[in-house]
């Protein structure tokens, strides 16, 4: 088997003629960018672009096919050149099984379906052109449509405060929301590993995925998973995610915990930390409170331990968390050594101190070995590397 770097959650900010799709996703995060910057200076194999439902945006992988500067593949997927691109689609849930909202992703195969699919929603959405829309059908009926499309179906970062499956009381089972045997796997989000998700007994039948959300071309592959695949393919996706054939979700690579915006409960004021059973906060008086992912899963937990399959999960601190390490640093290391995968897992120390300062090598070296210290976030605010 092979072994590729895929991130499966990436935003459209932007149209080619730049009409907004993602409005809280930069201009610069057009389809054409995200696929050149994905492969040339990322270094990923495969992207999961979630807004290509949009017209504009299958307009501009019709143009992209006809000039050949994209493929398919005969399993499924979009090429360019060594990357593959799997077409899919943001979407908010909130109907009369669920107090919602909740994010899910649904990927399918091809530019056709993926055409078809984007010509039922526009029946149950109030704008198809922009992305992570309300739509206007129940769970179980979207999961069925996009089965009946060779899709996948996957709830989108499930223990985050906001729009999500596990968030903020909206449910403590899928079985309210979702049909169990029509989900392919389950993102965790940012504050959340795989140890954590694994609380939850009703989660152990599924790949878990790590991916970034990113809403600008420099957040693609803060998350990430290598996945080992024959080749790079919507059908080899598939079958690593139901474990088939040998293929499967070799590892996890995600922000640790701790770095995430809604790791642990704060105040909703002044977002200092909110103690479990505090009635108000310690700091500034206020009453409400944020409720961090943590203790949302010590609240669903009902196990104590993840099934021996589970591939690990590794706490990887992308370079933009990195103290010192700006524009101009990262330019140099990626002039040098090609990629950001190259430098977060292949180039050695002595290498990179002859780049850049020796400081900040070793906190690369430091942040690949899990050596790294942080405070905690919270609230819709990142942690941070330690002093």
């Amino acid at each position: 088997m092979n072994k590729y770097y895929a991130d499966l959650h990436i935003h459209i900010g932007r149209t080619k003629s730049g009409k907004a799709v993602k409005i809280t996703g930069a201009k610069a995060l057009t389809f054409s960018n995200i696929i050149k910057h994905a492969r040339d200076e990322k270094g990923l194999n495969m992207v999961g672009i979630i807004d290509c439902h949009s017209p504009e945006v299958i307009e501009e992988m019709e143009t992209l096919l006809a000039l050949g500067q994209l493929t398919e593949h005969r399993e499924g997927g979009l090429l360019y050149g060594g990357l593959s691109v799997i077409p899919g689609s943001e979407l908010e849930i909130y109907d009369h099984n669920c107090k919602g909202p909740i994010h899910v992703l649904c990927f399918f195969p091809t530019l056709k379906t993926i055409k078809e699919f984007s010509g039922w929603l526009s029946g149950y959405l109030k704008n198809i052109n922009l992305s992570s829309q309300r739509i206007y059908a129940d769970g179980k009926n979207l999961q069925e449509k996009v089965k009946s499309l060779g899709g996948l179906f996957i709830p989108a970062h499930v223990f985050t405060p906001f729009k999500s499956l596990y968030g903020k009381g909206v449910a403590t089972s899928l079985t309210e929301v979702f049909d169990p045997a029509l989900i392919d796997g389950v993102e965790l989000g940012l504050s959340a590993d795989s140890h954590m998700a694994d609380m939850i007994g009703e989660l152990h039948n599924y790949a878990f995925v790590s991916n970034s959300d990113a809403h600008s071309l420099g957040k693609i592959a803060r998350e990430y998973q290598i996945i080992e695949m024959k080749e790079a393919s919507f059908q080899e996706l598939e079958k690593a995610l139901k474990g088939k054939e040998q293929r499967r979700i070799a590892a996890n690579y995600g922000l640790d915990p701790l770095l995430g915006k809604y790791h642990q409960t704060v105040c909703a004021n002044c977002f200092a930390r909110f103690e479990a059973g505090d009635q108000q906060c310690h700091v500034c008086g206020h009453t409400k409170f944020i409720k961090g992912v943590a203790d949302r899963i010590s609240e669903l937990a009902t196990v104590t331990a993840g099934p021996s399959h589970r591939p690990p999960y590794i706490h990887q601190v992308p370079l933009e968390f990195i103290p010192g390490l700006g524009p101009k640093i990262l330019g140099r290391l990626l002039d040098h050594f090609g990629t950001e995968m190259a430098v977060l897992h292949e180039v050695p120390f002595e290498a990179l101190k002859e780049v850049v300062p020796v400081k900040t090598a070793a906190l690369i070296v430091q942040a690949r070995n899990g050596e790294l210290r942080f405070h905690a976030g919270g609230g819709g605010k990142y942690g941070k590397i330690s002093d």
